[in-house]
């Protein structure tokens, strides 16, 4: 009987792997897995400790909304239990390879005072993610509470059978309970046959801890991943902005297709049409007054070097030369230089992205720099640039006079249309007084290889 229990666990570690549920054909990598499973059931368990205590922290600071109080208690409360349950959610990516999304809708910008306070109250009240958490902190210090521990006990009675050949005597002493199974302990003949289903037990315990693992996972992503109708307002959202940044980006290039339109004509094609009423004028003087044919050649020659710099400047606010040939990095430390501010930049790029995400941030970068010169007062701008997580970060901070707020002003409103267009964000902090800090992320890869450092 023996045998063929211990056969059976085995055979049941073997074809279990504790972290992906996929069959493995190595038994030692799947006994590695099952004992993985078994120790990480305890770590879970714990959990119930800080569940618990923010299960308390909610109730009450609940209870104290209706004397005022609450508002300003259980924002902070509910973000704590957020996090916990962020926790959980990686737990589950690194452990049981299962991806459980963050399901809570979006926040309402970030006010001062008790107004603040009370609308990011209601918004996060009227999420229904919000309450799957509490639920989640109700539910799963009980049953994933067992379902973690539950592996971890049964091989520790497992080791307890092995150890009753040394320990019933002590047992039976003090009173204790002399059963173990359905054995009854009470010589050595007895303990040495319970010791030998200790072998049997712990196997047993090693091969429930994949399963108690995913069922804990389960569990979890039941309550704290996203619900149907949360994913279907998260794809509504998705299709508004993607039409919102949509119909921005066609604005965008409209408004930019007439400012070239206007530049060339008011512009390099006003020049060129004077060079050649000038040429046509040379011409018919060239014999009968030479000296009045080469002054207008030289008029001639003046105007096509203005016009062949207005062009160059023309295709430089199109897409600049040293942003296609040197990358971002290099582009942001040439624009630097040319603005009228002590700009220091710091730029580590490990790559390039593709060239509409590049030339998007280096506008970005010019027109913060250019709105700084204008608005700001600053004396000094700090320019950092980077990549990180998948995700390329510009941080552009002034030392001005502060007050910067995209809803009172078309700059930075402009700023976050030209990152929206790419799923970007402009993060704006700018307290009376300064200094002011723009945050701008553009989510992308890196293709090529770097081109310079800083």
């Amino acid at each position: 009987m023996t045998s063929s229990i211990t056969t059976g666990v085995v055979n049941n570690v073997q074809n279990t792997d504790t972290t992906t549920g996929r069959s493995g054909r190595n038994p030692l990598r799947a006994l590695g897995n099952a004992i993985r499973s078994c120790l990480r059931g305890p770590v879970l368990a714990a959990l119930a400790v800080p569940q618990l205590l923010l299960l308390t922290a909610a109730t009450v600071a609940a209870s104290l909304l209706g004397l005022g109080v609450g508002a300003l208690l259980v924002p902070p409360t509910i973000l704590a239990i957020r996090g916990l349950a962020g926790l959980r959610r990686r737990l589950a990516a690194n452990w049981s390879g299962v991806e459980i999304r963050d399901p809570y809708q979006p926040l309402p910008d970030a006010e001062a005072g008790f107004k603040g306070a009370w609308k990011r109250c209601q918004a996060m009240l009227s999420d229904q993610a919000t309450w799957r958490d509490l639920l989640w902190l109700l539910v799963d210090p009980v049953i994933g509470f067992t379902v973690a521990i539950f592996p971890l006990s049964v091989f520790a009675y497992g080791v307890f059978g092995l150890l009753l050949p040394q320990l019933w005597q002590s047992i039976a002493d003090s009173g204790g309970n002399t059963w173990y199974l359905w054995i009854h302990v009470t010589d050595s003949g007895a303990a040495g046959t319970a010791a030998l289903f200790g072998v049997p037990v712990m196997l047993a315990g090693l091969a429930i801890a994949p399963g108690a693992m995913r069922a804990h996972t389960a569990l979890a992503k039941s309550l704290l991943g996203p619900t149907a109708r949360a994913e279907a307002l998260a794809a509504e959202r998705k299709v508004a902005h993607l039409t919102e940044t949509r119909r921005d980006a066609l604005t965008t290039q409209a408004a930019e297709l007439r400012r070239i339109e206007r530049d060339l004509h008011d512009g390099a094609q006003a020049r060129l049409v004077a060079m050649g009423m000038n040429l046509g004028v040379a011409e018919r003087l060239v014999e009968r007054d030479p000296e009045a044919a080469k002054q207008l050649l030289a008029e001639t020659r003046q105007a096509s070097a203005s016009a062949l710099n207005e062009l160059r400047d023309l295709v430089r606010g199109i897409h600049p030369p040293v942003l296609a040939d040197r990358g971002l990095a290099d582009a942001v430390r040439a624009l630097c230089m040319d603005s009228p501010l002590n700009v220091t930049v710091s730029a580590e790029l490990p790559g390039r992205p593709e060239a509409p995400v590049e030339s998007a941030l280096y506008f970005a970068v010019s027109e913060a720099l250019t709105n700084a010169a204008k608005h700001s007062g600053a004396g000094h701008v700090d320019v950092q640039l980077w990549y990180e997580n998948g995700t390329l970060k510009t941080q552009i901070t002034d030392d001005g006079n502060g007050g910067a707020d995209p809803s009172r002003g078309t700059g930075l409103r402009g700023l976050e249309r030209r990152l929206a267009t790419f799923d970007g964000v402009l993060a704006v902090r700018s307290p009376l007084g300064g200094p002011t800090t723009l945050t701008m992320e553009l989510p992308c890869e890196l293709y090529s290889r770097r081109t310079s450092s800083s």
